[in-house]
């Protein structure tokens, strides 16, 4: 209590005072739990945050980017099947030649024509390979899907964080808002001990312990408002938004809140959606098809060809024909590498341990993702018992309130006591609310592991 003792008595003057700063207690009490909010601040539902971070966030951009490159190196891979074609144009300064017998006697310089020109063109077109090529084609195919993933990962990434801080965010105003109420009880009650203490009916350390009391409750608000600016900053910077936008949480969303699921609907909704269990089966596929390149190099490759050229001087008749000499062909051609029949046998062990490495590290995957999303849904349950209880709490705190708020009023307790009563019924109510505010997080944390967020 406020006082030494329980036998000081208060005349009707000072009790008609209690009264009225009763009232307003009463008053305060019934106003609900909402953020304060800035006229000026920017509402946001989730789903508003979400569509506006697809569109917005530097890292998904980055990620997209990504996308775009994988896409563009599958057009790189399948320039392979088109045809090639080289062109080459050279002219030279030819010098003399110089002739001698074999045992270089004799020696005596030959005249030569000192121009000379070459022109060459030949075109290429792979028939065969072993599929080799095909399957370098596949390969960046699912380079590309598995950029697709890591940008939707990231996506249900940048969107846990966003609604971690939202939700947080809106605890914390609520929390902010307890405190101010606190802060204004606090403030009335040390007003009234001091108007007590000027006349002899309460001691100086009331006064001091309040006072203190008053300090800790400000400082905590200080505290509290300045992890909101620093949530709020974390936000708009993920957003893309001005850093002076100010974000207002939707109090609505505790309307809406979920029902329990089955835990079977969460596992199998993890095996068709996680991105996490799609990208190791495509690394199964890559493995696969890096097997049937390792493969490929024991095959012989075959390809068309067909050229021009056009030559000058003819150097090969002696003396040299001053003159130009076209010719053209056409043929196919079969290239085999002996070495790799003997070379290649290792890079196919390779690869097929490779491939074995995959399939061990999906059921692995596998196991852990069924883990996660049981733990998870244990945690989603969980909030619905935690929040049932914290209902009945509050029933209580409401209970033992109005069972003060009666003593009071007939003059059988103090206004500490209503003061510890408001305050128990106050935090009852943002218990509540962060109970209901904790089925959110463990709802979206669940979808988050299973792979639908």
């Amino acid at each position: 209590t406020a006082f030494q003792g329980s036998a000081i008595i208060v005349n009707n003057r000072y009790m008609t005072k209690f009264k009225g700063l009763f009232i307003l207690f009463l008053f305060l009490n019934n106003t609900s739990l909402v953020s304060a909010q800035n006229t000026s601040a920017l509402q946001l539902s989730i789903e508003d945050m979400f569509e506006l971070a697809d569109s917005a966030s530097r890292s998904i951009r980055t990620f997209h980017i990504a996308e775009q490159e994988a896409e563009q190196a599958v057009k790189v891979a399948k320039n392979a099947l088109l045809p090639s074609m080289d062109v080459s144009l050279s002219a030279s300064y030819l010098g003399d030649a110089w002739l001698s017998d074999r045992d270089f006697s004799n020696g005596e310089n030959a005249p030569m024509p000192h121009f000379g020109n070459n022109f060459a063109i030949e075109a290429s077109q792979v028939l065969y390979t072993g599929g080799a090529i095909t399957n370098r084609i596949a390969v960046a195919k699912l380079q590309q899907q598995l950029a697709q993933l890591d940008k939707e990962k990231n996506k249900q990434d940048i969107r846990f964080l966003l609604v971690g801080n939202y939700l947080e965010m809106y605890k914390l105003q609520n929390q902010a808002e307890v405190y101010r109420k606190n802060i204004e009880q606090t403030r009335k009650l040390v007003e009234d001990i001091n108007a007590k203490q000027s006349q002899g009916l309460a001691l100086k350390n009331d006064i001091t312990r309040y006072e203190l009391q008053l300090k800790s409750l400000e400082l905590a608000l200080t505290q509290i408002e300045n992890s909101i600016l620093i949530l709020n900053n974390q936000l708009t910077t993920v957003l893309g938004l001005p850093e002076e936008t100010v974000i207002a949480v939707d109090t609505t969303l505790l309307g809406r809140l979920p029902k329990p699921s089955e835990e079977a609907h969460w596992q199998e909704t993890a095996v068709l959606s996680s991105p996490v269990l799609q990208q190791m089966k495509l690394n199964i596929k890559q493995s696969e098809y890096n097997e049937r390149i390792a493969k490929a190099e024991r095959l012989p490759s075959v390809a068309l060809f067909a050229g021009d050229k056009l030559d000058g001087p003819i150097t090969i008749e002696v003396p040299p024909i001053n003159k130009n000499l076209n010719y053209w062909y056409v043929g196919i051609g079969l290239k085999f590498d002996i070495a790799s029949t003997f070379k290649s046998g290792k890079k196919i062990r390779l690869a097929r341990l490779s491939t074995q490495r995959a399939q061990e590290n999906d059921l692995l995957l596998q196991e852990n993702v069924r883990t996660e999303v049981k733990a998870a849904y244990i945690r989603f349950y969980e909030a619905f018992t935690i929040c049932d209880t914290q209902e009945k709490s509050l029933e209580l705190a409401a209970q033992n309130y109005s069972v003060v708020n009666n003593r009071y009023l007939n003059d059988l307790a103090l206004i500490t006591d209503m003061l510890d009563a408001s305050n128990s019924k106050l935090n009852a109510e943002l218990q509540l609310v962060n109970a209901q505010i904790n089925i959110l997080f463990n709802l979206y944390k669940l979808k988050k592991t299973a792979g639908c967020l």
